[in-house]
């Protein structure tokens, strides 16, 4: 039936799934599923006839062992032995390169569209890529579209690429061949490229007996690397020819395979003894319905020919989920973990910024962990933030540090703390307790979500960074060797701020440079004769803010660090509290106007 064209759109594009009757996919399936039954029926009915045949003949067939097998056991045994023998010599070869993916039914799978919650964009994509899979035909012959072969999922690890291309192949209704890329690798020369030719063939064989099939390759990178500069030696099975076997894979579905690759050869033979007009006629081929979907964290390091139209010429890019996005996603997981009245989708979304859903899933179960520990079902907001500094930075532990020790790192830490409250941030919790190879720390953040960085804001970081040092120069006279770490953040930034941001009295960006040390521009800005001292006079001038703020608010330093001896963690919410109790209320810019 010819649909109308509004109907045609309608049926390729919507925001659901497309499902019933209407599908090529499911009209296929019920095609195969009769010829199949008709097969059937005659494989039974011709072994019935031969049986009941040779029963009238008096001659019944009965299946068991031949009788000189039997009546000499001699026999049996060398023949047993040549099998056993043959099944050793062989057998590790016809499985070298047998196709390691694993074969997942729609029923099988338990993950689904609606599951996919948030990134609405990318899920959109992955219904239209659905539906014009499923209905491929419909697009090519009503619309003259040619259907997607190969999609590529490109984004950082946990942010769901996976995931979604499990639930694409259960909604879909088709089987799901599931493989790594570095499972394609073998010992035996040549095997690697016959796993993934064995690969293919699987693909093209299920999706001819299902109406369709997708295949997702993990870690596409592993085997798609780009080629430039790897065409001698042992590199050409590892990358040069691995590569060509896949874009020979991906063209390739249009050609004859199995019983029809053998007709094609018959044929051609007997035409060779034929006029034309007596020849053989073939039936066209008609491609399987075959979906690639390939997953990898570096898109850029692909080589260029299987992004190239017909291959993988669609990206969907997976991004860290925004604050909207990951609202949504602890929705999702709040549902189904025991929490505190209090812990809002929104305050977990305040406290994720940069965090992938993988990683909010497992914050909120570390988070249940932390309250197990303190005897409770269910977890508090104290609970996330404790379990956000576990997984960032390691659990706390209390070192037993020397009185003057610990009254130092108190004052090193109160200076970072008084910094951050008096620059507008939004300070979670500040510790002297060690966790990892960290002696205390303070986190702290902006108020709301943020996507860019002025250099007034940068400055106020350096200052913050800054902190602890002048805190420990105006208590003790010196700093000591816990200022490393800032030293090294505070550096960073101002490099970014003179050779990146422009920020300084020059507009030449160090970022464009080609240097070997490339792509480590803090390097490139202190190699540089002229930005080193303007890296310099950035940190200075800093230095120089912090110390005349921590003179001036002297009080709520010493508040905050005896509070820290006193309790070791402080709230972000404590830590404000002293600060107003202590000094002038509300937010101090440390820096105002950019250099």
């Amino acid at each position: 039936m010819v649909l109308p064209v509004t109907a045609i759109n309608t049926q390729l594009y919507s925001d659901q799934v497309i499902r019933g009757d209407r599908v090529d996919a499911t009209a296929h399936r019920e095609r195969l599923r009769s010829r199949t039954l008709r097969r059937l029926a005659i494989w039974l009915l011709t072994i019935d006839t031969v049986l009941i045949g040779s029963d009238l003949l008096g001659r019944p067939i009965r299946p068991g062992i031949p009788d000189f097998i039997q009546n000499d056991p001699i026999i049996a045994v060398m023949i047993l032995m040549v099998v056993m023998i043959g099944a050793v010599a062989i057998l590790p070869y016809l499985g070298a390169g047998k196709s390691p993916h694993q074969l997942l039914y729609p029923d099988q799978s338990s993950m689904r569209l609606a599951d996919v919650v948030g990134a609405h964009a990318t899920r959109q994509e992955a219904v239209d890529t659905i539906n014009l899979f499923l209905s491929h035909q419909t697009f090519t012959d009503e619309l003259g579209g040619t259907p997607r072969r190969g999609v590529l999922f490109e984004g950082g690890p946990g942010t769901g690429k996976t995931y979604l291309a499990k639930a694409i192949a259960a909604e879909a209704g088709v089987p799901f061949l599931f493989v790594s890329a570095s499972e394609f690798q073998s010992m035996f020369y040549g095997q690697t490229n016959r796993k993934i030719r064995s690969y293919f063939v699987a693909l093209r064989k299920t999706a001819r007996k299902h109406g369709g099939a997708i295949g997702f390759i993990e870690e596409f990178d592993a085997i798609g690397g780009a080629r430039s500069g790897m065409n001698t030696g042992s590199m050409r099975e590892g990358i040069v020819g691995v590569v060509n076997e896949l874009l020979v894979q991906m063209q390739s579905f249009d050609l004859p395979m199995g019983t029809a690759k053998l007709r094609a050869k018959l044929a051609g033979r007997v035409n060779n003894l034929l006029p034309p007009h007596r020849q053989i006629r073939l039936r066209k081929i008609v491609a399987p319905n075959v979906l690639i979907i390939a997953a990898t964290n570096r898109a850029s390091d692909l080589d260029p020919a299987l992004m190239r139209p017909g291959r993988f010429d669609r990206v969907i890019h997976f991004d860290l989920p925004p604050r909207t996005d990951r609202a949504e996603i602890a929705d999702f997981y709040l549902a189904k973990k025991m929490h505190d009245d209090a812990v809002t989708s929104a305050t977990i979304a305040d406290l994720t910024a940069g965090y992938s859903p993988v990683r909010i899933e497992r914050l909120l179960d570390e988070a249940l962990i932390v309250a197990l520990r303190h005897g409770r079902r269910g977890f508090t907001i104290d609970d996330v933030v404790e379990a956000q500094l576990i997984t960032e930075v390691g659990l706390s532990q209390d070192v037993g540090y020397h009185p003057e020790e610990r009254r130092r790192i108190a004052i090193h830490e109160a200076g970072h703390a008084l910094a951050a409250v008096l620059a507008g941030r939004s300070v979670k919790v500040a510790s002297i307790l060690r966790r990892s190879s960290s002696l205390g720390l303070v986190a702290h953040s902006d108020d709301s979500e943020r996507h860019l960085m002025t250099p007034t804001e940068a400055q106020n970081l350096i200052t913050i960074s800054l902190a602890g040092r002048a805190a420990e120069i105006q208590e003790y006279g010196e700093a000591s060797s816990g200022v490393a770490g800032d030293l090294a953040a505070a550096t960073t930034l101002a490099a970014q701020l003179v050779g990146s941001w422009g920020a300084s009295d020059s507009l030449i960006s160090l970022e464009a440079a080609q240097m070997p040390i490339a792509g480590n521009l803090a390097a490139k800005v202190l190699g540089d004769p002229y930005t080193r001292p303007k890296v310099d006079i950035q940190l200075h001038e800093a230095s120089e803010r912090v110390e005349d703020q921590m003179r001036r608010h002297r009080t709520a330093l010493i508040a905050i660090a005896d509070a820290l001896c006193d309790h070791d963690e402080l709230s972000g919410d404590k830590v404000e509290a002293l600060v107003a109790a202590n000094g002038p209320t509300g937010a101090v810019p440390l820096f105002e106007g950019s250099r």
